[in-house]
Parts: structure tokens; C-alpha cells; sequence
């Protein structure tokens, strides 16, 4: 069971994505999902939660494009489904029949392209598809939100009746209108409207004169307004119809929902499918501004992202046009636990925080910004501990909230778990803060826990080197400038530069130099030697930079020499083939010419045609020879490129040859080295080290190596023989 605290997704900013989610989904539902993402607690739900979404992905390269999903929300129509008598409206009806319609539409379409969607298939196909909702909506009402006249034969019939009735009224109004005209009862106006009733605009002293109904007068009094008589009685029929039109329309209103009822259930699994497919097209859509992918998903407790970006910092610099610099970080059995270290702003906490927010969201089923060759695992735990917690509320100092945090890290993890600390151990006495920090990062080793921490003490950056599966890594620095690079460097500690930096800030090189003297004159050594690497590694990274740009330059001019130089090669050869071709024109010509002339003087076409055959026999054999020396020349071809393959094949061969052979050596050294028993006052160094320390006392199968300035503990078979004590 995976279990992600909510410290964590707020410590990782993780509410932030679902925000920014949250503003691609179109629907309220798909809004209020989004805001409450959380990562799944089994590993078949993330993996299927991942599958969804780069399925919807991949419709964008697909010919026919997935549905448009969006719905008007029921859940006032659901509420009143649930109230015994209720009845639904004509349009919280067309909303219901919209929402069928749409779930519809989608379950037929995945149905169809199951073998691109599998997983939208399988969540779809949980669905019942159904058309007997939709079907008996659009018999009652129709495309303009009416209840349709063919609903029922009373309805039908009653809407007839109210039609007939409307023309009577019409009818005898304008009868009514014509006869007190010609009598000069009415006004210049002749008719108005009042409270939605036609009138006549009578004179007031022809009152008495008009049969009606006085709905009013002018504001003078010089005009009363009079409903015919005749149009009174219509209008009381036309009054009781349209009451018995609406009671007709609210008894099939109750009949259709009375028949939609027992589908709540339904309706509720419909809003559902629509709302988490709304979920996914935002995580797609969030994906595609990330320029997001899925990574290969091991089994394996492995992690190792490339190019992996903060999405929060990545959308933040994109909308400024700057740029964000991406990292690559691996964690795996043999190296399960990075330190990384260096000075202030260099970038620490942005990669500490990238690697928790990218696996927090992976399992939560989002792509996540990372190279597409990127291999990720999954982590029953996520713990962190990022920023300053000072705790308000229960008095608890910076120092003390964080060991409150340890205690809760040591009980929880386990080798399923990822812990991400920044700053670890800070907050107390340097000395004995880095101590139980220390204490702290062996427990979590012994645990075989996999975790990434920032730190400025030299104590953990001298663990991490000398103990296995735990690794250093800075953030690297310009040497000359100390501007931060933003890129992570694995392999080796970085020094946080105090000194330099300060001095940088104009802090007078007297006040350094004096508290230089103030501390330990081993830890200076030991900070100035990473200080120094790290500038060497800097100088060297430039170098080797500038030397790549070189050497890309130069290799692209030789191509483009080469591709000069073989287009004049092929034109000389062309112009030498046109001259040889001119030439033997020229000259085949000139014998022809000679043939002509000689039997111009001579008449004898016996000696011509024999002389002519003659030459043609001799041009013949010159085409033989020819044709011969170009096949020789061909073949000759066909074989050099066949032996430089060979040859080629050879190199190859003799490479796997070497390379089996040094492993076969390197094993047996391995072997060898494994066997020697070493003692104590042996001269020993650790692998690929150049330090030579002696051994102290051996217990356990690790030794207590003495280095003059320190002693430290490592195990037996990471050491190799330098020489053994004299007797």
C-alpha cells in the first residue's frame, strides 16, 4: 500500500499542478476532480492512471480524433431524483438526455478503436450503454426545449383547441374594431396593448356606448381602454385551456420523470466517466505544455531521469522567455543515496525538490518532463523535509520540528522508501548536529532506503566518499566568477567557497585570514582541496567543451572539404571522359575523311570498303578491350570493399577479444584481491584511491584505517594491498 502524506505534496508544491491542471479541464466537475488529485495507494491504479493518459495522448496522432466530453452538471436534477413526487424541468431533462447522449458517443467510440484505447476501452466499458433515456426524452420533448403536441392525445388535442380559441379572439376583436371605428367611438389610435391585452382606445364620452371590459385610461382621461365583450368570453375559454395545457405538460413531466428515476444511479456513473475523462484531457493538455512523456516503468528499485525539469520553474521561465536547466540523476541498489553539496543558490534544493514533485506526480498518473529514454520505479513512500518548519503553534524551534521529523523518518522508512532532506542536520551545533545527522544517514543506509540531501557538512561529505551505494555530487560553479552553472555533477563533494565567496563580496582578505586561523586547520585543508577540484573540474569541463566545439568544427570543414574536393574529382573526370570521347570523334572523322579523299581519286570501291571494314574491325577491338578493363576495374572495386569489410569485421572481433580478456583479468584480480587476509599494520588503500593508510584493527569483516590526520572505518573487500607490515 502506497502512502504519500499531505506534508509532502505540500512541501513539493504538488497542489500547484493540480491547479494548473485544473485550469485546462472544461467542466465544473472535471475542476473540482482536478484540485483533489492525489497519488493512487496501489501500483496497478498508477500504472493504469498512466496508461489513460498517454492513450489520450496519442489520439492527437490518430486520424479520427476522441469525442468532445464536455456536459452541464446534473447534480441538482440527481438531488431532486432523489425526493419522492419530484419533478424535473424541461431543461434539467434535455440536460440529462445531453449527458446520455455524450457518455453514448464516447462508449461506442472506444468500443470501436478498442485495440488504440485499451484502457479507455476497459473504463468506458464499465459503463452501461443505453439508449431508452434519450429515445423517451426526444419522443416528449423536442430540439427547442418544448414539450412536444404529440406527448399525449389531451395535450394534442387542448393546444388545438387553444389555436382555434387565439383566432376567435383575433377574429373578433377586429370585428369589434371595425364596427366602433365606422360608429367614430374610437381614437386616433384606433387600438393599444395593456398588461398583454389587445384594446380599443376608446374616446371617453363614447364609453358607455362600447360592451367590454375597461382595463384603463390615459393619463389625460380623454382615452379608456376596452376589452370587447365578445373577446372577453375567448379570452376566459383561452384562459382555462392554457391552465389545462399546463397541467397536461406538468403530468408528463412527472410521468417522464418518474420513468428517467430509476436511472440515478446511472446518471451518477455517467457524470463520473465524463468528469475523470475531463481529469485526463487536462493532464494531457498540462503534459503537452511540459512537453511531457512516460518513462520506461521498472520493477527494479531504479531511478535514473535525464533531463528531467521542475514543471512549476519550467512553465515559469517559459512564460519569460528564460531558460531552465535540466538534471540527470540516478539512484539505484549500488547507489542508493546521493549527498549533494556546495554553496548557497546554486540550485540544490530546485533538483532535491524536481526528483520528489516528478515522482509525486507520476504516481499520480501524469507524464512528467524527462527524456523519453528517462526509467523510474515506484515508491511506497515519499518523505521530505524542505524549508524552514519552524512550528508556531507548538513552540517547536526550526532544530526541534526537524528531529520530530527524523523520529518520524526513522520509524517509516524501509528499502521502498524515497526521503528528500534539505539541509540536513542544520539547525543546531555544527559539530554535534553534523554528528547525529551522521548517525541519522547510517540508519537510513542500513535501511537500504533511497533518498537525495543537501548539506554544507564535511563530516557527511566524507561518509558519502567512503562508504558504498552512497554517492557525493555538487552543483557546479564558474571557477573564475563563482556564478552557479545550475548543473548537477555526481561523483564528487562540493565546497560551500565561504571564504571565497566572501571575499568576493568585499569582506577584506585580513577579516578572512583571520578567521580562517579560528578553525580547524584540517577542515580548511579538507574544504580548499574540494574548493580546488571543483575549480580544476570547472577549467577542465571548459576546456573539454571548447576542445568538443573545435574538433566538431573542424570534423564538419574536413566533411565539407571532402565533399568539395569529390564534386571537382568527379567534374575533372567528366571533362577527361568529354576530351578522350572529342577526341576519338576527332579522330574517327579525320580517317573517314581520308577514306573519302582516296576514293575521290581513285574510284576503286573495292579498296574502300576493304580499307573502311578494316577500320571498323581495328575500333571494334579497341571497344573490346574497353569494355574488358572497365569490368577488371569494377571487380577490382567489389573486392576492396569487400576486404576493407573483412577487415573491418577483424577489428571487431579482435576489440571483443581484447575486451573479454581484460574482464577475464580484471575478475581474476578481483578473485585475487578478495582472497588476501589482511592484518593488522598492513599498508592498505581503498579503490581507485591514491591514499595510503594503515590498518589499525579489523573486526567483523571491516578495518579502522589510519591516515596520519584521521582514521576511518571500511570494509575488508574495498580495500587493496599496498604493502604488508614488517614482522
Amino acid at each position: 500500500m502506497i502512502k504519500i502524506t499531505e506534508k509532502t505534496l505540500k512541501d513539493l508544491e504538488f497542489p500547484t499542478v493540480c491547479q494548473q491542471i485544473s485550469d485546462y479541464c472544461i467542466t465544473d466537475k472535471g475542476i473540482e476532480k482536478s484540485l483533489n488529485i492525489k497519488p493512487f495507494q496501489k501500483v496497478s491504479d498508477i500504472l493504469f492512471s498512466l496508461h489513460q493518459t498517454n492513450e489520450y495522448k496519442s489520439s492527437a496522432l490518430q486520424e479520427t480524433r476522441i469525442p468532445n466530453h464536455g456536459f452541464d452538471v446534473i447534480d441538482n436534477e440527481l438531488r431532486f431524483l432523489n425526493i419522492e413526487d419530484s419533478i424535473l424541468d424541461v431543461s434539467g431533462i434535455r440536460k440529462i438526455a445531453s449527458l446520455s447522449n455524450t457518455v453514448n458517443t464516447h462508449i461506442l467510440y472506444f468500443r470501436k478503436y478498442k485495440e488504440i484505447y485499451p484502457s479507455l476501452y476497459e473504463t468506458t466499458n464499465e459503463v452501461e450503454y443505453t439508449k431508452h433515456l434519450v429515445e423517451k426524452i426526444e419522443e416528449i420533448i423536442n430540439q427547442f426545449g418544448e414539450v412536444k403536441d404529440e406527448a399525449s392525445p389531451l395535450l394534442q388535442n387542448t393546444r388545438r383547441a387553444i389555436n382555434l380559441v387565439r383566432g376567435q379572439i383575433n377574429s373578433s376583436f377586429s370585428s369589434a374594431l371595425s364596427k366602433y371605428h365606422s360608429a367614430g367611438y374610437l381614437d386616433d389610435i384606433k387600438e393599444t396593448v395593456v398588461e398583454n391585452i389587445r384594446v380599443l382606445a376608446v374616446t371617453a364620452m363614447y364609453r358607455r356606448k362600447v360592451k367590454g371590459s375597461i382595463l384603463g385610461s390615459s393619463k389625460t382621461g380623454s382615452i379608456v381602454y376596452i376589452q370587447p365583450e365578445t373577446t372577453l368570453q375567448y379570452a376566459r375559454e383561452l384562459n382555462n385551456l392554457q391552465y389545462e395545457e399546463k397541467e397536461e405538460v406538468k403530468r408528463i413531466l412527472k410521468y417522464l420523470t418518474e420513468y428517467i428515476r430509476p436511472s440515478r444511479p446511472l446518471l451518477i456513473q455517467y457524470q463520473e466517466l465524463l468528469s475523470e475523462i475531463d481529469v485526463i484531457a487536462a493532464k494531457v493538455r498540462y503534459a503537452e505544455e511540459l512537453n511531457a512523456v512516460l518513462p520506461t516503468i521498472t520493477k527494479s528499485r531504479e531511478l535514473d531521469v535525464k533531463e528531467a525539469y521542475h514543471p512549476l520553474l519550467y512553465l515559469t521561465n517559459k512564460k519569460s522567455n528564460k531558460k531552465t536547466f535540466p538534471q540527470d540523476i540516478s539512484l539505484a541498489p549500488d547507489n542508493r543515496i546521493i549527498v549533494i553539496s556546495g554553496p548557497n543558490a546554486g540550485g540544490k534544493s530546485i533538483t532535491l525538490k524536481t526528483i520528489g514533485l516528478l515522482q509525486v506526480m507520476l504516481q499520480s498518473g501524469m507524464l512528467i518532463p524527462v527524456h523519453e529514454y528517462s526509467r523510474v520505479c515506484f515508491f511506497t513512500k515519499v518523505l521530505t523535509d524542505i524549508g524552514d518548519n519552524q512550528s508556531i503553534e507548538n513552540h517547536l524551534s526550526t532544530y526541534s520540528y526537524r528531529l520530530k521529523n527524523m523520529k518520524y523518518f526513522l520509524r517509516q522508512c524501509d528499502d521502498k522508501t524515497l526521503f528528500l532532506i534539505d539541509e540536513f542536520g542544520t539547525g543546531s551545533d555544527p559539530e554535534l548536529g553534523g554528528a547525529l545527522a551522521e548517525t541519522f544517514l547510517e540508519v537510513f543506509y542500513e535501511k537500504e532506503s533511497y533518498g537525495i540531501i543537501t548539506t554544507h557538512y564535511a563530516n557527511l561529505k566524507k561518509m558519502a566518499q567512503e562508504t558504498e551505494a552512497i554517492s557525493n555530487a555538487n552543483m557546479l560553479f564558474d571557477s573564475k566568477t563563482l556564478e552557479p552553472i545550475y548543473k548537477l555533477h555526481l561523483g564528487e563533494a562540493g565546497s560551500s567557497f565561504t571564504f571565497e565567496v566572501a571575499q568576493k563580496n568585499g569582506i577584506p582578505y585580513s577579516l578572512i585570514n583571520r578567521s580562517k586561523k579560528k578553525v580547524e586547520r584540517g577542515k580548511i585543508r579538507f574544504d580548499k582541496s574540494i574548493a580546488k577540484l571543483q575549480q580544476e573540474r570547472s577549467k577542465l569541463s571548459k576546456t573539454t567543451s571548447s576542445l568538443k566545439e573545435k574538433e566538431q568544427k573542424a570534423a564538419e570543414e574536413k566533411k565539407r572539404l571532402d565533399e568539395i574536393n569529390a564534386k571537382v574529382q568527379q567534374k575533372l573526370e567528366g571533362f577527361q571522359e568529354l576530351y578522350d570521347s572529342n577526341q576519338r570523334m576527332i579522330y574517327i572523322g579525320q580517317k573517314i575523311d581520308d577514306l573519302s579523299e582516296k576514293f575521290f581519286n581513285n574510284k576503286d570501291k573495292k579498296l574502300l570498303i576493304g580499307e573502311f571494314l578494316k577500320f571498323v574491325a581495328i575500333e571494334n577491338s579497341k571497344r573490346k578491350k574497353e569494355t574488358k578493363k572497365k569490368a577488371e576495374a569494377k571487380k577490382a572495386q567489389v573486392q576492396k570493399i569487400k576486404k576493407e569489410a573483412e577487415k573491418k569485421i577483424e577489428v571487431i572481433r579482435q576489440k571483443k577479444k581484447i575486451e573479454k580478456e581484460k574482464q577475464a583479468e580484471q575478475e581474476k584480480k578481483a578473485t585475487e584481491k578478495k582472497i588476501v587476509s589482511f592484518k593488522i599494520n598492513d599498508k592498505v588503500r581503498l579503490e581507485d584511491s591514491r591514499s595510503v593508510g594503515t590498518i589499525d584493527k579489523i573486526e567483523k569483516g571491516k578495518a579502522i584505517i589510519n591516515y596520519g590526520m584521521f582514521t576511518t572505518e571500511v570494509a575488508l573487500d574495498r580495500l587493496e594491498l599496498v604493502q604488508r607490515a614488517k614482522k
